[in-house]
């Protein structure tokens, strides 16, 4: 039985986020775009990008880096190094492209690619959602996804912390 080529994401450096922004308008396509830690994916991380997915024809994530991280989740954080969280979000179903961001909100990436809609989890509320106004100023649309209750990293991994595996 001969192997098949399954489609997947591509891991993008900041450098390639316009070409290929302008390649997906140039087909036609329409941008969604989300950002976080993914530190370790579970269940409430693919609902929220599968729903992402569906506002949009195409779905970028912006991936913080390690540092990042630490300054967002503490110095245990991450659990799995930026590269591998990038590579895992970018063989999921619904994303078409990933990149890994280094400045403590991803405005500039959203300034780059300049998205048809940003997503945002519903904890978040509109006044704090990091781009809202320029992606509304370009005629996109901000959109609050809900979160899938009883799941979190930090849960999970408390949960494990306390089993004492």
């Amino acid at each position: 039985m001969k192997a098949r080529v399954v489609d997947r994401g591509q891991v993008l450096a900041r450098c390639e986020l316009a070409a290929w922004a302008q390649a997906q308008r140039d087909a036609g396509l329409t941008i969604a775009f989300t950002n976080g830690c993914f530190d370790l994916l579970h269940p409430g991380h693919l609902y929220s990008l599968a729903a992402a997915a569906g506002l949009a024809d195409r779905l970028l994530v912006a991936v913080n880096d390690d540092a990042g991280v630490r300054a967002l989740k503490g110095p245990s954080r991450p659990l799995v190094p930026a590269a591998g969280r990038a590579a895992l979000i970018a063989a999921l179903r619904p994303v078409a492209a990933v990149t890994i961001f280094g400045e403590p909100t991803p405005l500039e990436v959203i300034l780059q690619v300049r998205p048809d809609v940003l997503v945002k989890g519903s904890e978040y509320v509109d006044a704090d959602i990091v781009g809202a106004s320029e992606v509304r100023s370009w005629g996109g649309a901000v959109v609050r996804v809900p979160m899938q209750a009883g799941w979190s990293t930090s849960s999970i991994i408390a949960a494990i912390r306390e089993s004492g595996a």
